[in-house]
């Protein structure tokens, strides 16, 4: 692989988080350029101890938590250390939600807007979650 894939990830729920965070650290350990782009719900699933689960939409969403899935916040963890994707949070959502980027995951990077998302991803794939 070895091209841009740009990722939008706005669900809170646990199935697109999951298969968002699959995407990025298959796409980063296979030698891809991954920016990914967290918004909207999903943002506040990247608070530093929050503990907050979300929820699953069906039933795969539920056996991914009996079956011991590896998290997907690990998977994106894994992506930015095993990968070196990039992640990034939304600056309007992190004003909406009165976030600090100090009080987000440290695999987390600096606010980034829309704009400039768009535009760093370019003509790569871009997906969306």
């Amino acid at each position: 692989m070895s091209s841009r894939i740009s990722i939008m990830v706005v669900s809170g729920n646990r199935e697109k988080l999951q298969m968002a965070a699959m995407v990025a650290s298959v796409g980063a350990v296979s030698g891809s350029d991954v920016h990914v782009f967290l918004s909207m719900n999903a943002l506040s699933y990247f608070v530093k101890g929050s503990g907050q689960e979300p929820p699953a939409e069906g039933e795969v969403g539920k056996l991914l938590v009996q079956k011991k899935a590896p998290p997907f916040r690990e998977l994106f963890a894994s992506a930015v250390d095993l990968g070196d994707a990039k992640i990034y949070p939304c600056s309007m959502a992190m004003d909406v939600l009165a976030l600090e980027q100090s009080s987000l995951e440290d695999f987390v990077g600096e606010p980034m807007g829309l704009t400039k998302f768009l535009d760093e991803a370019g003509t790569g794939q871009v997906w969306s979650f």
